[in-house]
């Protein structure tokens, strides 16, 4: 995954997300950070990043790495987002970074949905934290694995 990779993604399949300013920070094995600034486009009524624009953030750092992961695993996988929940700690303004390290339990839910041939969920977590390094909110996606049956 490169950031030009990941700029075809949003702005082809995602392009809401492109415009609220989601970009790639970095990209590891087990460990993926996006990263979106606080502007005019994502803010909300008090001068301070909208929840959902987090929320997309956040869940392409989880949701970007599972993907990559199913394509590594050369197997028709299907993915999908069963829940979310959310906290909120501080403001979110300015450059905010979100990071899931959850890299090695999504290999072993794809793994363990790849052997049973069953559904798997997972819960992952990703934090977004400001330029002071403050966590201002943090969000827990429950994600489902599941090999599509050949036909």
């Amino acid at each position: 995954m490169n950031k030009e990779f990941f700029k075809n993604i949003l702005t082809t399949q995602i392009p809401i997300a492109w415009i609220a300013g989601v970009r790639l920070e970095s990209w590891e094995e087990h460990k993926v950070a996006t990263r979106v600034k606080l502007g005019f486009l994502n803010q909300n009524p008090f001068k301070s990043m909208f929840w959902a624009v987090q929320g997309m953030a956040a869940e392409f750092s989880s949701g970007l790495m599972a993907n990559a992961k199913i394509a590594q695993s050369g197997e028709d996988v299907s993915m999908l987002v069963l829940g979310m929940q959310s906290k909120y700690l501080k403001k979110a303004i300015g450059k905010i970074v979100f990071t899931c390290e959850d890299g090695e339990k999504i290999d072993a839910a794809i793994k363990e949905a790849i052997e049973t041939k069953k559904g798997v969920s997972l819960n992952v977590t990703s934090k977004g934290v400001d330029k002071e390094g403050d966590v201002v909110s943090e969000f827990q996606f429950t994600w489902t694995f599941k090999v599509r049956e050949k036909k």
